[in-house]
């Protein structure tokens, strides 16, 4: 009898091969961690477990997750959490998470759980006896849930793999996770398609039911719809009256967050040689050097005076005056765009946070989260700019993800960074990839293929 595969790449209980099998089986990998010291052969082929799930049990292995553990450890305390997540954009999305999952999570005995893009979880509701119990294992809000931190879990894997996926019992890397199961499904900004964080159900096998994943995506879409109303009320109640408030009699919903929290303000500087800077959900394409000055700002939030900016802004010998003349440009684009964005002088400092996509990748690697960081890579920082530091940012972002990749990455990683422009003439990557793709692998050809045009190349 054929097995039956749920679109998330598990076989599904009763469907050819039990849960109770799923669950042998996955405990005979954690055997195998315990016989190799935390370590998975290449060749390991188990029946009933997904390829995915092995190759996450291989980068948790990697990653130094600890099996035993039986603790995730807390990235935030109460204040920063607070404070973190009211101005987070998936504050806007949790009347909807609260309707759709939440209320019904107390009659089902489930968990309902948001993170962000790191793997951090914002918000655990649903059930209160299973929250008691999951906390236990500090699946609570504030903890970090990466697949860095605790292995394989729906969250962290979710956006490891930057997909949907459903993991139950012993299929989790550590051990304390294995009485329960989970569903979770990246959630992606609906307009610029930046990944923002993930939606989790965590509760006993019925987490794991076929419906379940379609009901998250089904959620998760509905909760970017959400998003995108908000969006388009607020700027059309930005154009009609710029001054205009909620009324304080207005009844304000439990998850109601702040008006900038609908928007995370960013500066796209990967593969571009003019940034995109988006402040309050307007965008604007900025000149070449907009984009370097900014990018040093973002880079530098305590702030650079006249002389450091110059110094990293201009490749020889530059007049502090040259600088001012820039600035005054800067201010006049920025104050159409946001007035509370225009910087401060004195020393030039931005008045607001802004994430630039580098500083995304530079987090995610310092976390060891190299595949989330691999996702976000568009390519290098402002490519033609030859400033002294942003030449540096750019070797710096750059050098660390090419690093991350060959140390931690699967042959998948490897193969989508040797897709990269940077990336076209890199015999070692490739070679790397070779070395970890199964013998009969279709994709061997191509890079075989790769490996010989280079020769050729350096040959001639």
């Amino acid at each position: 009898m054929r097995n039956s595969v749920h679109p998330a790449g598990l076989v599904q209980p009763g469907a050819g091969i039990t849960a109770e099998l799923r669950q042998h089986y996955a405990s005979a990998g954690h055997e195998q961690l315990d016989s190799r010291g935390h370590g998975l052969p290449d060749d390991l082929q188990l029946p009933g477990l997904s390829s995915l799930i092995q190759e996450s049990w291989r980068r948790s292995a990697e990653l130094q997750a600890n099996p035993d553990n039986p603790e995730a450890p807390l990235a935030m305390d109460r204040d920063e959490l607070e404070e973190y997540r009211r101005q987070h954009p998936l504050a806007a999305i949790m009347p909807v998470i609260h309707k759709l999952l939440v209320l019904p999570s107390h009659d089902s005995g489930m968990l309902v759980a948001v993170g962000d893009e790191v793997g951090r979880l914002l918000w655990v509701e649903g059930d209160a006896a299973m929250q008691r119990r999951a906390e236990g294992m500090m699946f609570v809000p504030g903890a970090d849930w990466s697949e860095a931190t605790v292995g394989t879990s729906a969250p962290g894997t979710a956006l490891a793999l930057g997909r949907g996926i459903q993991i139950s019992g012993a299929e989790h890397y550590k051990r304390s996770v294995h009485p329960w199961s989970c569903t979770a499904v990246p959630f992606h900004d609906p307009d610029s398609g930046a990944l923002l964080g993930v939606v989790d159900i965590t509760g006993t096998e019925s987490a794991v039911a076929p419906h379940t994943l379609s009901l998250v995506e089904a959620t998760v879409a509905a909760a970017q719809a959400h998003l995108r109303v908000e969006r388009l009320q607020l700027a059309a109640a930005r154009q009609s009256s710029p001054a205009r408030r909620r009324s304080p009699a207005a009844p304000k919903a439990a998850y109601a967050p702040a008006a900038n929290s609908l928007y995370r303000n960013s500066l796209q500087l990967l593969g571009r040689d003019q940034a995109l800077l988006s402040i309050d959900g307007r965008t604007v394409a900025l000149s070449a050097r907009h984009s370097e000055i900014l990018a040093l700002l973002s880079t530098h939030p305590e702030g650079l005076n006249a002389e450091e900016l110059c110094n990293l802004l201009y490749p020889g010998d530059a007049s502090t005056m040259t600088l001012r003349a820039e600035m005054v440009r800067l201010r006049k684009v920025l104050q159409q765009l946001n007035p509370g964005a225009v910087p401060a002088s004195r020393p030039y400092r931005l008045p607001l946070d802004l994430m630039p996509d580098a500083g995304q990748v530079l987090n995610c690697l310092q976390r060891g989260a190299h595949r989330i960081a691999l996702e976000i890579y568009r390519g290098a920082v402002l490519p033609r700019s030859e400033a002294p530091g942003i030449t540096e940012l750019r070797n710096r972002v750059s050098s660390l993800l090419r690093e991350a990749v060959l140390t931690d990455g699967s042959a998948e990683s490897l193969l989508r960074y040797a897709e990269l422009p940077e990336a076209r003439d890199d015999v070692e990557i490739r070679l790397a990839a070779l070395k970890l793709l199964p013998p009969r692998s279709p994709r061997r050809a191509a890079l075989v293929a790769d490996l010989e045009r280079l020769d050729a190349e350096l040959s001639a």
